[in-house]
């Protein structure tokens, strides 16, 4: 505000600041880009969804003309579900030629990462919650040597959509969330994107590389490792493996020309408890090798996969263990 006297009059003129017009557009500027690439997310994530529903639809009806066309060869009667089903039936003369679904082709069509497998190697980000221990900062880097694309994070006061936000703009493949209950891991979890899966893990006796007694000290290598699964064997081990294995980048067919590698990351799932153990070994024969352990050793228990990234608590829940679950009859569900 500017005051001045003309004829004896008091005049007040409003002047506008010249360097608060600039910052007001860059604001504005920046408040439209960020809405945008909202709305973009939000439109892509629809878009996948719509897909998602049409393949699983699809599936299910393949899967009854599978059980329709083995009824009819082995002449065993129907399941009254599909036996009631008039559209399967009127339908079924145009699909003699469709082969039956295998398993890996039932669990591609709802694959998020077949588009990307074995093309460009995962980017793998590794971070902490917030204020983290100086335990859960060893175990961060100690995860980050696991992963060999991956990168750590300080998080500092970063909040969940603002971490992942950023981690999509820099062209991240996946984000590992480690948590703690009083100095000790209790929790990881394992996020893909833009559109997910989301797995949670439970962490339970998380040994640190120092604290193995007679593990390999010094540099550790970051070669490419063999990856080992073991004991997956329903539909939902076979997801748990497909997201793990994901996290690693795809190694090269072995010839004479490639150096075969000599790390080895194995995921062995004994009733539902994944125990993961990282070595090294060296040939000692031509058909003997000798194995060292490096660290770090933990054992992972799922809880819960939900589509959708690590932000959205709204994501359709896959799978989750209730408090019910593992009551009564003993079950195995990997």
């Amino acid at each position: 505000m500017h005051v001045t006297k003309f004829g004896g009059k008091e005049i007040v003129a409003f002047v506008e600041h010249p360097g608060r017009l600039p910052k007001a557009q860059a604001l504005s500027r920046k408040l439209a880009d960020t809405t945008a690439m909202i709305r973009k997310q939000a439109r892509q994530r629809r878009d996948y969804l719509y897909r998602r529903a049409l393949l699983l639809r699809d599936a299910e009806i393949s899967e009854k003309r599978a059980k329709l066309r083995s009824s009819l060869a082995s002449g065993k009667p129907l399941d009254p579900s599909i036996a009631n089903d008039k559209s399967l039936r009127k339908d079924y003369q145009y699909d003699e030629s469709r082969p039956d679904l295998t398993t890996n082709e039932q669990l591609d069509l709802d694959d998020e990462y077949a588009q990307l497998s074995g093309i460009v190697d995962p980017r793998v980000l590794v971070t902490t919650s917030r204020d983290p221990s100086a335990r859960l900062s060893a175990f961060a880097k100690e995860i980050r040597l696991l992963l060999p694309t991956a990168v750590r994070l300080n998080r500092g006061n970063l909040i969940l959509p603002d971490l992942v936000r950023s981690a999509q703009s820099a062209g991240l493949s996946d984000v590992v969330l480690l948590h703690e209950h009083r100095g000790t891991p209790t929790a990881l979890t394992l996020s893909h994107f833009p559109h997910g899966p989301t797995v949670s893990f439970s962490l339970h006796n998380v040994v640190l590389r120092h604290d193995i007694p007679g593990s390999v000290r010094g540099t550790v290598s970051e070669s490419y490792p063999h990856l080992i699964f073991d004991g997956f064997t329903s539909r939902l081990g076979e997801r748990v493996v497909k997201v793990l294995k994901h996290v690693f980048p795809p190694r090269e067919a072995i010839t004479s020309k490639n150096k075969v590698g000599n790390r080895i990351v194995t995921f062995k799932n004994i009733e539902d408890s994944i125990e993961v153990r990282h070595h090294v070994f060296v040939r000692t024969g031509y058909d003997s090798v000798e194995l060292a352990e490096v660290g770090p050793r933990m054992t992972m228990r799922v809880f819960e996969i939900r589509s959708g990234t690590l932000e959205n608590k709204d994501g359709d829940v896959e799978w989750h263990l209730t408090q019910y679950t593992r009551t009564a009859k003993k079950k195995n569900y990997l």
